[in-house]
């Protein structure tokens, strides 16, 4: 991890870019998850902290990069096909939306709706997967919700004067379902390590540590919370006593968390407010890219990963800030399902001019070729043994509206329309033999 002294992350700003540069990455089909815990790769993590900004909170930790994933697929965002993690249409409509109201929906969504239980990244204390040990992730999650909703905006609360806040008033995200739960969770050993010892399960050691993990992983990386942090490896020596604890450097990968403070995003998030106003940018450049005559995308200075995946998409990067917009490269997009009246905008929008003739012609073109063929789904193709058989099915008044001729002697079936053709193909005086493929009626 990184070892240099306390540290302190304006989240909000980072939160509002590194949602669109996830939501591309997903829409590049770029991101995998594992069909089963619905975890991200650690590939996936990698090529995910290499699109943030400013990359994750620690160089070998990952925190934000592990979240986001998990965050797009409890906001109905994105979901599983396969390994791979798709873009729903919830998903693309997000792309044409307000950041802060994605991320406010992300953080409510995830109160109700979270992939995981956030302590189960607390992997250090085992026996977690014992039955009825836990108590119910979703009451715990909206306990912290609650305490950090009572923090004062744009104020640096310590993390355990929070703490000390939230047991008074009655704000704890219990962990354990009962006394006898305590005893099956543990460091290192079962018998001799177990944490229901007098004295082996103080507050800090499990809701607090389960309070940072939220803090950490899901406010911070949604930019709700500015974090003042340092290297977990020795921040805290509350487990030190515990059976095994002197061997471990830290309990958890959220204990350097120091303190936080509600972001106006935050505010917005968590109802306080009902409108939003985005900070000033703080990057160079309001208007960063400029679309020549010849079809040339400049990147006028740096720009962020969200624009360079968006770029990518539709156009071929042919320098260091130069991509070039082609049919080949739009109806490719087409191909992926991207929406060229979304590039338009984004064009626009970071050049804050119109659009160069040559390139709004080749956008309407492909357009225009993108419309002119329909994809009706999966049929079921039946031959019939002559043409006056099709014929006489297809002017039937019952059976044409469930099929189509594809020639002469053939007809198309969608799957959800066969048992009514077959009903009523046989009132009519014919059957389609089952599971019977390619016969002729």
């Amino acid at each position: 991890m990184d070892s240099s002294p306390e540290q302190v992350r304006f989240t909000e700003e980072e939160a509002l870019a590194n949602l669109r540069a996830v939501l591309e990455l997903c829409a590049a089909q770029k991101v995998k998850c594992s069909d089963k815990t619905r975890r991200p790769s650690a590939a996936t993590v990698r090529t995910v902290g290499a699109h943030l900004v400013g990359g994750d909170f620690y160089d070998d930790e990952p925190i934000a990069a592990f979240a986001w994933p998990l965050l797009l697929q409890a906001g109905g965002l994105a979901t599983l096909d396969g390994t791979c993690l798709r873009l729903t249409p919830k998903g693309r409509a997000a792309l044409g939306k307000p950041s802060a109201e994605v991320i406010r929906d992300l953080w409510r969504r995830w109160l109700t709706h979270a992939v995981i239980d956030e302590f189960s990244r607390v992997e250090q204390i085992k026996g977690q997967q014992a039955r009825n040990v836990l108590t119910a992730a979703k009451t715990r999650r909206q306990a912290v919700a609650a305490a950090l909703a009572g923090c004062p905006p744009d104020k640096w609360v310590d993390v355990d004067f929070l703490f000390t806040a939230m047991r008074r008033g009655n704000m704890s995200p219990t962990i354990a379902r009962n006394d006898r739960a305590v005893w099956k969770l543990y460091l290192v050993d079962p018998e001799y390590g177990s944490l229901g010892y007098d004295g082996h399960h103080d507050w800090e050691l499990l809701e607090g540590r389960y309070t940072l993990a939220v803090l950490f992983e899901y406010a911070g990386t949604l930019g709700l919370i500015d974090l003042d942090y340092v290297d977990p490896r020795g921040a805290r020596d509350d487990y030190v006593d515990n059976w095994g604890g002197d061997d471990l450097d830290a309990l958890s990968r959220y204990d350097g968390l120091v303190a936080i403070r509600l972001t106006a995003l935050g505010a917005y998030a968590l109802g306080l407010t009902d409108a939003y106003q985005p900070p000033e940018p703080t990057t160079a450049g309001a208007r960063p890219l400029k679309v020549l005559p010849n079809l040339d995308v400049v990147a006028m200075g740096d720009i962020g990963a969200a624009d360079r995946l968006v770029l990518s998409a539709y156009a071929e990067q042919t320098a260091d800030r130069v991509w070039t917009v082609s049919a080949a490269g739009l109806l490719t997009a087409l191909d992926n399902g991207r929406d060229l009246g979304e590039f338009v905008e984004f064009l626009v929008a970071r050049t804050g001019h119109e659009l160069p003739d040559a390139v709004r012609t080749l956008v309407a073109d492909v357009e225009r070729r993108g419309s002119r063929l329909t994809d009706f789904g999966h049929v079921r193709v039946i031959e019939c043994l002559d043409p006056a058989l099709a014929t006489l099915i297809t002017r039937d008044r019952a059976l044409r509206g469930l099929c189509r001729p594809i020639g002469d002697r053939h007809l198309a079936v969608r799957p959800d329309q066969e048992p009514k053709f077959r009903k009523a193909l046989l009132k009519l005086g014919y059957v389609l033999p089952a599971g019977v493929r390619g016969a002729g009626l």
